[in-house]
């Protein structure tokens, strides 16, 4: 049991409800900023309990911030926790949000759910996150429930939505012109996929080189298999 679980199991203040398998998820791919002067955004306070969490796993050096469309939250801060009212489903209030923040270290969406809520936050603050930082969209089985504007297979979904940064992903060994670098492609390190969870870490690169070392000690190598050469094996 990680320390984020830990936590949670004995939480007796604000109320938080997180799925079991969330905990491992969290601490491996947040851990390495525990302790350092981190900023952490929240989509998605409720009663305030996981930003208390935060502030407990990240330590006293961290500034988390909370955004929630309920104006009632705003009373739920505290020392290092300051909250922001915005709306996920309009473009300009998110943008508006943007304005006031600095970058941010980790972005947790765990907010409305809904596709456009989900995707409008992406396109808005994937920018705001750093370079090393990583982007957390939560409960996105979501993409499947046609209430929340998801369905198998919907090309509306968050689901899909990142499955197309995929390609993004690949786009530097791509041999179509229609399938080229973007913004995203030479920001993202890694897509992570879980149950209902993607995490993206971001990380600036440039075009993959291939390398060589040693010496070529198999000399049929290349003749057995041909496609290997022009990396140069």
């Amino acid at each position: 049991m990680n320390d984020l679980e830990t936590f949670f199991h004995s939480n007796s203040g604000r109320m938080m409800h997180k799925w079991s398998h969330y905990f491992d998820i969290y601490d491996h791919h947040f851990a390495r900023f525990r302790g350092t002067e981190v900023n952490i955004l929240e989509f998605g306070v409720n009663h305030g309990g996981s930003l208390q969490m935060w502030k407990d796993y990240f330590g006293k050096h961290a500034k988390i911030y909370g955004v929630d469309l309920n104006t009632h939250c705003k009373k739920l801060e505290e020392e290092n926790i300051e909250i922001f009212i915005a709306d996920q489903s309009d473009l300009e209030s998110l943008k508006e949000l943007s304005l006031k923040l600095p970058e941010i270290d980790i972005l947790i969406d765990d907010g409305g759910h809904m596709m456009n809520h989900q995707i409008n936050t992406f396109n808005v603050f994937f920018e705001k996150v750093k370079d090393g930082g990583v982007y957390l969209c939560e409960d996105t089985h979501t993409s499947y429930w046609k209430r929340f504007g998801g369905g198998y297979r919907n090309n509306q979904s968050f689901i899909e939505f990142t499955k197309k940064i995929i390609d993004d992903l690949h786009a530097y060994h791509s041999e179509s012109k229609e399938h080229k670098a973007s913004n995203l492609t030479h920001q993202i390190n890694s897509i992570n996929f879980y149950d209902s969870v993607v995490a993206l870490e971001k990380k600036s690169r440039n075009k993959p080189e291939p390398l060589t070392t040693g010496n070529r000690s198999i000399p049929f190598l290349s003749a057995q298999y041909p496609s290997l050469s022009k990396f140069g094996l």
